[in-house]
């Protein structure tokens, strides 16, 4: 294939599950941005999308991992769960569930359809061809690389991607005999391998699975029951440990992530502190999955620090156990081998082959190296891939590393298990990343380790179609003094986490960038480095206006004033149109923060929408108060910066609490999760799960994960009294009321906590707790630390309802009258109608009226969403209702009340 220079050409060699996932978000991103692109895949099977690992044709080999975490998009981790819920072509009439292991084949069909989606939505933009041959040799040619193929064959393009997938199993553990023998199968996935052996009536029935893992799962699945081929069938499993793959639970569980900060990098330290974890996290949930699965989130950071020493220690002592435990069976297949073992049909010996014999009648007399013998039919090999990959004999592999005029083309990373690479670009052995040979998947295991799941593939899979992307066709860009120029122009600005140009230097622009992390984690400290960046630069203009930010609109530690001062003298000086508008965003919302500075800020938003600072103080969250009180014009801000983010950690952690407010759990939690995989100190994501699990009565696993979170990953986190409020939220729901007082001692009494926090937490819970009837802490410390000023003269309708709500909790009657007078004054008419009926209906209830604070409760709750909050913020409104019910005599309506909320508590 001849480039033509008018539009980039991409070369796949491999077209599995690794390849077809770079194909499809090539074509999604390229049709995003308008650009042209030419790919080829090289791929041996007349089928994308399938490869060793997902080309079986059987039903009962199942993914090992739930279809939760199986969806091909990273922005959408629900997709593969929806798409299998709209499937006209399932054989199952059952209905589809996240935690559902579904078959490999109904995934590689997945894959395959949202590739030609993604192709027909592309349409001239994108050209696939898929070429049924087996890459050979790769070599510069110019700029770009010429492929050849076994049959000869050379296609030449600007970018070439390594894709084979999974090495082949090694069978190197079996004497000459038996590789020599026909009795041998040497790749059970190898096309109507297990076929010959369920046609075989004639020679000794049993058969030997040599390994324990996934791969004996399936093997013993394919030859067993109707399908076993004669009914004296009978299966030997043999590996080393004897050991089977472990189960995954019956009812998921959130990850306990720990914080690995300050893990070593050696064997034994970390072998110190895994050890720890587990302990900790089984004596707090009774489960050790959360740990590993937690721990899995870390795994990459941890195998990074470690020496190739160390990484091969590593795999020599720790990687047989580690295995055991991360790559789970499903329940299904787990019910199925104990099945199996206790009719006698199926046993697990701990044993190595020595020897291999024929017998007269067919088949083999084995001996282990304990001196025991088995005569089986057939023996299978279900060791796992080969680790090193000099010894597969790839042709393309092998040429990668064989030096040409010089140079390999790459290099293996530790003991062979991969190439080396700077985020997926090949280094040669000069130590170069410049040529245009890019990998994903298996083939990054040595510097990655945990790299061969869909969850790690398809996120690669979007951040080398990305990087390809910008490489070959980089999109225009703006220069400081508003010129446009081409994407290839030299970058001379410094660029903040979203890769907008900073007008600062470079040490003050990585200051900058450490305070927006804090930002977007919902850490605390970020006002502190932001204070620095100014100080390596007084022009910087971005950084004396965040500071200006953070101080109005999330109470940090700024002169407001000074900063916005600074600011927009500073951007005379230096900065571009988008800094400028941002200081007179901040400039605006500091003198009108409710109606021209919202709309300034909305306006900014739609021609910078990736300013991650401008959308942070736009959406409303513990952290901002943001633009609106309206749920659903919230809801539409952040579901229409999709195309901006993508799969950006930041922005589906935004993302997860927009759906778990619109009551969408399940999505919710999905987004969740993937936001935690790939940031675990996200406090949004945390923030999003937490209402997700006290909005499904998930309240024991909601307060043991959040603990564990605040302690490990989220010990930065601010907003803290506010994780605790939700803490407690789950403790009053079981009732325990000994950890609500303990718990609100530590974080939420004065002075741990003051103004608005005080108000909208300490107060609330204070009120809840009374309400089921137990003696809180008294109202008056928490009165004082709020302050007058959010108590009398609240600027919005939700601090005003949270005012009225800390005034009952201390019995401050004249406090209600006297906010119900300020709100009838307010041009507001959420103030003078809500907030008046909830100080009269507040009233009334102090005053022991029933029946009158009932009446007005019912008619305001439902009309409480449109004045923001989140539900179970907005519920203390109906637990109040409901206490005034129970008071008034009327059980059976209070009753129906709580029926008709989701699983949370019982009355």
């Amino acid at each position: 294939m001849a480039t033509t220079g008018a539009r980039p050409s991409i070369l796949i060699v491999g077209g599995g599950v690794a390849g077809t996932l770079v194909t499809l978000h090539l074509a999604r991103l390229a049709a995003r941005r308008s650009t042209g692109i030419d790919i080829v895949v090289l791929e041996s099977s007349d089928l994308l999308g399938r490869g060793v690992a997902f080309g079986t044709p059987e039903d009962r080999h199942l993914l090992n991992v739930p279809a939760s975490g199986m969806s091909a998009l990273p922005e959408e981790p629900g997709h593969f769960v929806a798409w299998r819920a709209e499937d006209d072509s399932r054989s199952s009439d059952k209905p589809t569930h996240p935690y559902d292991f579904t078959s490999r084949r109904e995934f590689s069909r997945y894959v395959r359809q949202l590739l030609t989606e993604s192709l027909q939505a592309a349409g001239e933009y994108v050209s696939l061809r898929h070429v049924q041959q087996q890459a050979a040799t790769v070599r510069r040619s110019g700029a770009g690389a010429t492929v050849t193929t076994a049959a000869g064959r050379r296609f030449q393009a600007d970018a070439v991607v390594i894709a084979t997938g999974l090495p082949a199993a090694g069978w190197d553990w079996a004497p000459e005999t038996l590789r020599n023998s026909p009795f041998f199968v040497p790749s059970p996935w190898a096309p109507g391998a297990l076929d010959v052996i369920r046609r075989d009536r004639s020679g000794p029935a049993p058969v030997l699975m040599v390994g324990a893992g996934l791969t004996m799962v399936d093997v013993a699945l394919s030859l067993s029951g109707e399908d076993a081929g004669r009914d004296d069938r009978v299966l030997h499993a043999v590996s080393r440990t004897g050991r089977l793959p472990r189960t995954h639970a019956r009812v998921p569980k959130l990850p306990n992530i720990p914080d690995v900060s300050e893990w070593g990098t050696s064997v034994a330290e970390l072998r110190k502190h895994v050890t720890r974890h587990f302990a900790d996290v089984v004596h707090a949930s009774g489960d050790w999955r959360p740990a590993l699965d937690g721990l899995r989130v870390q795994v990459q950071t941890l195998w990074g620090r470690m020496s190739d020493e160390e990484r091969l220690s590593f795999v020599r002592e720790e990687s047989g156990y580690w295995n055991v435990l991360r790559h789970r069976m499903p329940l299904s297949s787990s019910d199925r081998l104990h099945e199996l073992r206790s009719q006698g049909k199926l046993f697990l010996h701990r044993a190595e082959v020595a020897d291999a014999q024929p017998l007269s009648q067919g088949g083999l007399r084995v001996t282990m190296k304990d001196g025991s013998t088995q005569e089986v039919g057939w023996v299978v090999n279900c060791t796992g891939p080969r680790t090193d990959i000099r010894e597969l004999g790839n042709p393309l592999l092998n040429d990668l590393l064989t030096p040409a005029h010089g140079v390999a083309a790459a290099t293996v990373a530790s003991g062979g298990m991969g190439f080396r690479t700077v985020n997926g670009r090949l280094i040669d052995s000069a130590g170069s990343p410049e040529a245009p040979l890019w990998t994903l998947g298996a083939l990054r295991r040595g510097e990655l380790w945990e790299t061969t799941a869909v969850p790690e593939i398809r996120t690669q899979a979007l951040a080398l179609a990305t990087t390809l992307l910008d490489t070959l066709a980089p999109l225009p860009r703006r220069l400081a003094d508003g010129r446009i120029v081409s994407g290839h122009h030299p970058v001379a600005r410094p660029r903040d986490l979203l890769g907008l140009p900073l007008s600062t230097t470079a040490e003050a622009a990585a200051t900058f960038n450490a305070g927006l992390e804090r930002v977007m984690r919902l850490q605390a400290g970020a006002e502190d480095l932001l204070r620095e960046a100014t100080e390596h630069d007084p022009d910087f203009a971005l950084a004396h206006a965040a500071l200006a930010m953070l101080g109005h609109e999330a109470g940090a530690t700024a002169d407001v004033q000074a900063s916005l001062a600074e600011a927009k003298r500073a951007v005379t000086i230096k900065g571009d149109d988008r800094e400028r508008s941002f200081v007179d965003v901040i400039d605006r919302r500091v003198s009108d923060v409710r109606r021209s500075g919202a709309q300034a800020l909305i306006n900014h938003i739609a021609i910078y929408p990736r300013d991650v600072l401008a959308v942070s103080a736009a959406v409303p969250t513990i952290a901002f108060s943001g633009v609106t009180d309206l749920q659903q014009e919230a809801w539409a801000l952040v579901e229409g910066l999709a195309p901006a983010y993508g799969d950006h950690w930041w922005y589906i952690s935004l993302l997860a609490f927009t759906r778990q407010e619109q009551s969408r759990f399940e999505e919710a939690a999905l987004l969740a999760e993937s936001a935690l995989a790939c940031e675990p100190s996200s406090g949004h994501a945390v923030h999003a799960q937490t209402h997700v699990m006290y909005e499904t009565g998930q309240h024991d696993e909601g307060r043991v994960w959040l603990d564990h979170w605040v302690t490990e990953t989220g010990r930065s986190a601010g907003f803290r009294a506010h994780f605790a409020w939700h803490a407690a939220l789950h403790e009053l729901a079981l009732g325990d009321l000994d950890a609500v007082r303990k718990r609100y001692k530590a974080h939420l009494a004065p002075p741990a906590v003051t103004g608005v926090r005080a108000l909208i937490d300490s107060a609330s819970l204070l009120w809840r707790w009374r309400l089921i009837g137990d003696q809180p802490p008294s109202a008056a410390p928490v009165i004082e630390a709020i302050g007058p000023a959010l108590l009398k003269s609240p600027q919005t309708p939700f601090i005003a309802l949270y005012s009225a709500i800390a005034l009952t909790a201390n019995d401050d009657q004249a406090g209600l009258e006297e906010l119900k007078q300020y709100a009838l004054g307010s041009a507001e008419a959420s103030m003078h109608t809500l907030v008046v009926a909830a100080c009269e209906a507040l009233t009334a209830v102090l005053q022991e009226r029933w029946a009158e604070a009932a009446r007005i409760l019912e008619d305001l709750y439902p009309k409480l969403d449109h004045i923001a909050g989140s539900a179970a913020q907005r519920e203390v409104f109906q637990d109040t209702l409901i206490h005034c019910l129970v008071q008034d005599g009327h059980e059976a309506r209070a009753q129906e009340l709580l029926a008709a909320r989701p699983s949370r508590r019982s009355c």
